[in-house]
């Protein structure tokens, strides 16, 4: 499996916030006590981007974006294309 890192500033605004927000509704992610709103959320995961903690990959066999934590390990089984 070959995936592609994918600069997220390449990305449309709209085609970002697709992405952020697909990954948002389906990770199981823990906010603490007090469960965080969309738009927090949204942010968090903007903030892990901006600042590299976070990267887009496009998987080839799939077809589809993901974000991952930049430390991974699933990112070091696999081919990452640049």
């Amino acid at each position: 499996m070959t995936v592609h890192r994918i600069p997220f500033a390449k990305l449309s605004p709209d085609a970002l916030q697709g992405v952020i927000d697909e990954f948002i509704s389906r990770e199981a992610t823990d906010y603490g006590a007090i469960e965080a709103d969309r738009e927090t959320k949204f942010r968090q995961v903007m903030n892990r981007l901006e600042g590299g903690t976070a990267v887009l990959v496009f998987d080839d066999e799939s077809e589809t974006t993901h974000i991952f934590l930049a430390d991974d390990p699933i990112l070091k089984k696999v081919t990452v294309a640049f």
